[in-house]
């Protein structure tokens, strides 16, 4: 067996026992900024689809490429229009070099054993003046803070390869130009943000 094959079992077993295919971490919360920052009438590369529950926010008036390691998930999102791919994004993508406009990845670096390396062939596969646009969970918020003083995990999902604070995401981002943080999903964000937000929306454009 793969390592692909062996990624799509595990992540198949997970989403199956924890997440519905239309399920999107943080709601609308999420999607709209993310929805907001992708726009129309571009060629949409969205890194980590599964079945393209956040993609649907962002589908109409865009051409979009799917691209996930559950080939059951990217039978869903083919059926609504999105052109998929199976593939480990820890490996290099199948695409050429400035072939989309915007990469999209929602909720995908944390599962990652090599982000930045992904952050760097999201560049590669952008045209000039092309945007990424993603999200990581808030990895230092206080629930996680204090689940850590308590004894246990910052982080209960068991497919969470990293942890991600805002200065992680904007150094990860150093070499691209503009870069966005919003602080989105939770009651208390109007209190302190980085202190109370579930999730870290992000943008950055590519220079050129």
């Amino acid at each position: 067996m793969s390592k692909l094959e062996r990624l799509e079992q595990e992540y198949r077993a997970h989403h199956e026992a924890n997440r519905s295919p239309d399920f999107v971490y943080g709601g609308n919360d999420r999607a709209r900024p993310i929805a907001r920052r992708v726009g129309t009438g571009v060629r949409v590369l969205d890194l980590g689809c599964r079945s393209g529950a956040l993609t649907r926010h962002y589908l109409d008036g865009n051409t979009v490429v799917g691209v996930d390691v559950d080939r059951e998930s990217l039978e869903i999102a083919r059926s609504l229009g999105v052109e998929t791919h199976w593939a480990d994004l820890d490996e290099a993508l199948p695409f050429a070099d400035a072939a989309f406009d915007v990469v999209v990845a929602g909720e995908l670096l944390e599962h990652l054993q090599f982000p930045e390396r992904l952050v760097g062939e999201a560049m590669r596969v952008l045209s000039p003046g092309g945007r990424i646009v993603g999200s990581v969970p808030n990895g230092y918020r206080l629930k996680n803070r204090l689940r850590f003083l308590q004894g246990g995990p910052p982080d209960g999902d068991p497919t969470h390869l990293q942890l991600f604070s805002p200065q992680r995401v904007r150094s990860m981002l150093a070499a691209w130009e503009a870069v966005e943080l919003e602080f989105v999903a939770g009651r208390l964000v109007p209190l302190h943000p980085r202190l109370f937000a579930n999730d870290i929306v992000f943008s950055a454009r590519r220079p050129g």
